[in-house]
Parts: structure tokens; C-alpha cells; sequence
């Protein structure tokens, strides 16, 4: 069975510390394969500042093309609203049975990860590839055999970040994958 490692997030815009923490899995874990999986809209961040999701698809392709070991993934846009990871990792599981499903995720989330919808089924049934983020703990879930601590590099880089400094008209060209930077540069995404 292919190891596949889901990596969710709004991607808003993708950039290369994703790209790294991505490339970490592939290399020093035993996962065969990364799938960017683009959330349509997480409930917990602002909308007004969140491209349509068409677009964010389109910089994840973009910023994929050459990797072939990477895919960017639409699934969440077709199933229902508010998106549930239980409900993502079933469909995914019914359409391709020939791959196991596996979590990327920052410790930040890993310390929520009990306020998830049946966390505790996704636990049991899925690994869990975590990559450090500063000043975080998990407490006892990093006890479970099915959660992996990985010594990716903590990258400090956030979209968020890039989304102010593009506002700001600093240059952030270089914290984003070529052609992404061109693209938003392109569609004068982010200046306000």
C-alpha cells in the first residue's frame, strides 16, 4: 500500500516553507507520496483575506508541477461544509483503497487535535507526522503509537506574514515557489 501524507491547509498563499516541511516528509519519513489538501475555508481564520479556492488550487499546482512525488488536492471542495478531516479521510479511503492516509500536521495543531470531530477514530486508524513549531507541546498525545515526532526544520515563514508584507509593498518574492510569486504578483493578489 502506498504511505500517502495529507498535508491540509488553506495555502493562502503556499510557500517554500511549506514546500520544505513537504520535501522533509517525503525524505526522512516513510511516506511515498505528499498531497497538498486545500481547505476551502477553515472556520477559525478570516475569511475576507482568503483567495477563492480556485486560485490557492491553482499556486499549489503551480508550485507542484516538478515534483512528482507531491499532488495538490481539490477533495475538500466537493464534499459538504464545514469540512471535517473524519469525513475527508473516509471518502479518500472509499476512492482509493489501494493507499493508506496518513496526517501532516504542526504541534500547534497536534495540541487541539482532541477538539477535532472523532479525533480519537482518526488516532487509531491513521499516523500522524508531526513537525515541531516554537514553544509547543502535546502532552500525552505525543505518547500514541500511531503520532511520529518528527526533527523537520522549524520554519518561522506563515502566509499570513506574507500576506501583510505584500500589503505593506515589502518584496517577499523569494518566500514563495517562483511561479507562485509570479502568479501574485500577476493577479495583485494581497495589496489591499
Amino acid at each position: 500500500m502506498k504511505k500517502t501524507g495529507l498535508f491540509f491547509g488553506s495555502f493562502n498563499p503556499i510557500h517554500v516553507g511549506h514546500m520544505v516541511l513537504a520535501n522533509y516528509m517525503l525524505s526522512f519519513t516513510d511516506l511515498d507520496e505528499v498531497w497538498f489538501v486545500i481547505s476551502p475555508h477553515n472556520p477559525l481564520k478570516d475569511k475576507q483575506s482568503l483567495l477563492a479556492q480556485n486560485h490557492r488550487l491553482y499556486m499549489v499546482k503551480l508550485a507542484t508541477e516538478n515534483h512528482p512525488k507531491f499532488k495538490a488536492s481539490d477533495v475538500e471542495f466537493k464534499l459538504s461544509q464545514p469540512s471535517y478531516t473524519i469525513h475527508t479521510l473516509t471518502h479518500l479511503k472509499e476512492k482509493y483503497p489501494k493507499k493508506s492516509f496518513h496526517l501532516i500536521m504542526g504541534m500547534d495543531n497536534l495540541e487541539n487535535f482532541p477538539k477535532w470531530k472523532n479525533y480519537e477514530q482518526i488516532l487509531n486508524n491513521h499516523c500522524i507526522y508531526v513537525y515541531p513549531r516554537q514553544n509547543n507541546t502535546a502532552g500525552n498525545l505525543l505518547k500514541h503509537p500511531n503520532v511520529i515526532i518528527t526533527q523537520a526544520p522549524v520554519i518561522e515563514i506563515s502566509s499570513s506574514f506574507i500576506r501583510k508584507a505584500i500589503a505593506d509593498k515589502k518584496d517577499v518574492s523569494c518566500f514563495m515557489p517562483e511561479k507562485v510569486a509570479a502568479y501574485v504578483s500577476e493577479m495583485n493578489f494581497y495589496k489591499k
